[in-house]
């Protein structure tokens, strides 16, 4: 779960204020925090969080350029919708939910009758936002939320609040201090949950007295799917329908633009799965790559987990992911590329290749960052291709892979 912007101008700037901030002067970034964390620290004991708890969650909180980094490079909104479903979605995660699905039968059955959220999307989320517990995270919660509250902009207020909210969670002991590892922007748990949201919605569904995210899976489940009824998830309706336009559709497109799926029949669009298109079912059109893309009618549940991360991206990767871990489908439509996108698997093969073939000398861990992107523009040049950086199948193939 990221933080949510109103638009993508919103999100550029305050990407431009937060490089501004830290990019400018060698040493000031590290002087500034330093004095920003002890008020911090002053303002959190005066809100009643006890001395010890802030002393050891900030005492060694220093300006970190990863954060900022990361903070001006959301996925969802930067990575072609192919790269991103082939790397979330691959086999190697649908084995894991479905395999998941079975281990925790029992307790998402139970968080399935409590808040009536379906087990698969329950467990989609956890596989997207944490590979099912497994990678939760390079950040200290605290330390990364103290560089984004001591970035200033229009954003600080909202990040001062998450980590005071942080600092109150480990105060209250539901989660140990040295447990909150999580995303650059403060969410933390097997379901990567913002300190505030915790504080709203997390559940104790085991009963021993703590709401645990990050150690104990029945919690972080049924918070999760407490998280999608508050967010207006209905048991029994679907999440939507891939679809076919027909040719020369010029009608409404977007998510809040629903109609009954009748009146999506009556404009020409078809379901893909051959059942028919008819009711007062209401949903939104959505074409998350252009109009030569898949197309998807989508209903009040895909915003549900819209709000999990405000995404077409991410909220089709959980409703896909839900699908195939139940059975279910894969999408029918291809993706308008002629270089389609890789696994993680592949990505990790990918690095090994490039690091043979001489390219690239950094860590071989499958995780597509600055280093990476550089080595595959300069294999691409070597091969003749067309030089971007991106890890698609185009130069994984010329590197041998397949």
């Amino acid at each position: 779960m990221t933080i949510r912007f109103r638009s993508g101008l919103q999100y550029a700037g305050w990407c431009v204020t937060l490089a501004t901030v830290f990019l400018t002067g060698t040493n000031a970034p590290a002087l500034a925090i330093e004095a920003c964390v002890a008020r911090l620290s002053r303002e959190a004991e005066a809100q009643g969080i006890r001395p010890d708890i802030v002393a050891r969650m900030l005492a060694t909180a220093k300006a970190d350029e990863r954060v900022i980094r990361f903070a001006t490079s959301q996925p969802e909104y930067e990575t072609p919708i192919w790269d991103y479903m082939a790397f979330l979605v691959d086999e190697a995660r649908i084995r894991d939910g479905e395999a998941l699905l079975k281990q925790h039968a029992r307790t998402l059955a139970a968080v399935e009758t409590a808040y009536g959220v379906e087990r698969q999307v329950v467990v989609a989320v956890w596989g997207i936002e944490s590979d099912f517990g497994k990678a939760r995270g390079d950040f200290y919660t605290p330390h990364a939320l103290a560089n984004l509250a001591c970035a200033g902009g229009r954003r600080a207020d909202y990040f001062r609040d998450e980590l005071m909210k942080t600092l109150l969670i480990a105060s209250r002991g539901d989660v140990p201090a040295d447990k909150f590892q999580g995303s650059w922007a403060g969410a933390f748990g097997q379901t990567q949950f913002m300190p505030t949201t915790y504080l709203r919605l997390a559940v104790d569904f085991d009963r021993d007295g703590r709401k645990d995210l990050v150690d104990t899976t029945a919690d972080a489940l049924a918070s999760t799917a407490n998280f999608l009824k508050d967010a207006g998830w209905e048991k029994g309706r679907p999440w939507g329908y891939e679809v076919r336009l027909p040719k020369g559709y010029n009608g409404p497109v977007g998510r809040r633009e629903r109609a009954a799926l009748s009146t999506w029949a009556k404009r020409g669009l078809v379901r893909l799965d051959g059942k028919p298109l008819s009711g007062g079912l209401e949903a939104g059109l959505i074409l998350p790559a252009g109009e030569t893309g898949p197309a998807f009618l989508v209903t009040r549940n895909f915003d549900a987990l819209f709000s999990y991360n405000a995404s077409q991206s991410y909220g089709l990767a959980i409703a896909l992911l839900s699908q195939l871990i139940s059975g279910g489908e894969p999408f029918k439509a291809a993706w308008p590329t002629e270089d389609p996108g890789l696994s993680r698997a592949q990505r990790l093969d990918l690095q090994k290749r490039l690091a043979d073939k001489g390219f690239y000398d950094g860590e071989v861990d499958g995780r597509v960052g600055p280093a990476t992107r550089e080595a595959i523009r300069r294999a691409e040049e070597n091969y003749g291709l067309q030089p971007t950086g991106r890890p698609g199948y185009r130069i994984y193939q010329a590197l041998g892979g397949g």
